[in-house]
């Protein structure tokens, strides 16, 4: 396959023999002198000549008979696309079974499920990597990032040669910006088996973090000649080529993505992105749907799909807030949402939805301890608007705040106040009273 059509490409090479192997396996079955290890062999070939039904039936017989085969699991797992599939598979009950149900909770995005189970399990398994590197895949699909990048310190502290995984944790790394730490990994990675996909994933996101990207594309590539199924090296790959403008090079790669695990929402969504910078919006729309329908609680990806909205092609400004409103409520880290909606609240004529929205942004901007135009902004409206509902001691409390300022907003204060003055004599009479 790979002489035919090169490490990276798609190959249509059929396996001639299967007929043949499932004539001989269906007989024996039916004979009843199959073993255990035949029936997976039989499950393998009906799932690729695509007889899911009966793959799912005869790997269940397989899995029952002999529980400790984890491939035939797997290959189960496979099959098991919706909640309902999994729950009518008649399953023996065995300790193999929960680790089947915990990793394919994990693929089903039933995250919480997933580390219930895993938690489940570490009672009987206590020391346990494969188990412990499970629930920080959980926690990182919950973005529980400050948990995973615990739990692998102490995986390499008991492991010092473990590369399985070690990816996801370069991920961690990069997303927070530890240079030292992923330096160091990538390093470690490299001494212990350069020739693993995930040693060359772990350098491409060092290079990647570096700036590098041209050197991080040349990994991913290698992840990828290594194994050309490797999924995160696809999406990382189609990441780095947006960054350098190549998009329709970004698109093919999160497409190769998306064939090989169409439950990617992050290949989804950097398809989004692809078409969003090539000025599509309406492509970009329906690829943001796809990763929003496969990530519900992943408030980035509601406002990427809220800014494609609000983009001059579309200008679905309800569309757009409906959106921001999700993200909100689904843990803005970036507090992008409050400030959003406060402003096409305010762009669509709604000044009590938009005040009630930055009186939000700015007590969350006040907890987090932020200073910035936004609360400049948030101050200066809330102000104005409170002055036009003649509530005239709230509107001096924002005003005051403003004339912390040095900008042009200070002197939008003062007249403000000098405004508020004219009609509400309980105001003092000068400016002298406010502080410099």
């Amino acid at each position: 396959m790979i002489e035919l059509d090169g490490p990276l490409g798609k190959s249509d090479a059929m396996n001639q023999e299967l007929v043949s192997i499932e004539r001989e396996l269906s007989t024996l079955r039916k004979n009843g002198t199959v073993d255990p290890f035949c029936l997976y062999l039989y499950g393998l070939v009906l799932k690729q000549k695509g007889n899911e039904n009966l793959a799912r039936t005869v790997l269940v017989e397989s899995v029952n008979s002999y529980p400790w085969n984890w491939n035939a699991w797997t290959e189960l797992q496979s099959l098991c696309t919706t909640v309902d599939i999994l729950n009518s598979l008649n399953l023996s009950s065995h300790w193999m079974k929960d680790f089947f149900l915990a990793s394919t909770y994990q693929e089903l995005r039933m995250h919480n499920e997933s580390l219930t189970k895993y938690e489940y399990l570490l009672g009987t398994f206590g020391f346990s990597n494969y188990i412990q590197a499970q629930i920080a895949k959980a926690q990182y699909s919950l973005r529980e990032f400050d948990q995973v990048e615990a739990i692998f310190e102490e995986l390499l502290r008991t492991d010092p040669y473990r590369v399985e995984d070690m990816d996801m944790y370069s991920n961690v790394l990069y997303a927070k910006e530890c240079f030292s730490a992923l330096s160091y990994l990538a390093h470690r990675v490299f001494m212990t088996d350069k020739y693993r996909p995930e040693s060359c994933c772990i350098i491409g996101n060092y290079y990647s973090l570096k700036g590098q990207h041209e050197k991080s594309v040349v990994y991913f590539r290698r992840a990828l000649k290594l194994n050309k199924n490797y999924l995160s090296a696809w999406t990382l790959m189609g990441h780095e080529f947006v960054e350098m403008k190549n998009t329709p090079a970004a698109v093919d790669a999160y497409r190769r993505a998306v064939d090989i695990d169409p439950c990617d929402y992050r290949a989804w969504y950097g398809l989004g992105q692809a078409y969003e910078m090539m000025g599509m919006p309406f492509y970009a729309l329906h690829y943001f749907k796809k990763s929003v329908f496969l990530q519900p609680n992943d408030s980035r990806l509601w406002i990427a799909m809220a800014q494609c909205y609000e983009t001059d092609q579309l200008r679905m400004l309800d569309e757009a807030i409906k959106c921001y409103r999700r993200a909100s409520n689904c843990n803005d880290r970036e507090a992008i949402a409050l400030h959003q909606l406060a402003k096409l609240h305010s762009e669509l004529g709604r000044p009590e939805e938009a005040a009630f929205y930055y009186r939000k942004d700015l007590e969350r901007m006040e907890s987090e301890e932020r200073e910035g135009p936004n609360m400049v902004e948030a101050l200066l409206y809330l102000a104005k608007y409170y002055k036009s509902q003649k509530r005239f001691e709230e509107a001096e409390v924002y005003c005051t705040r403003l004339l912390d300022y040095t900008g042009p907003e200070r002197e939008t204060a003062k007249s403000l106040l000098r405004g508020m003055r004219s009609t509400q004599s309980s105001l003092p009479p000068t400016d002298d009273h406010f502080p410099p």
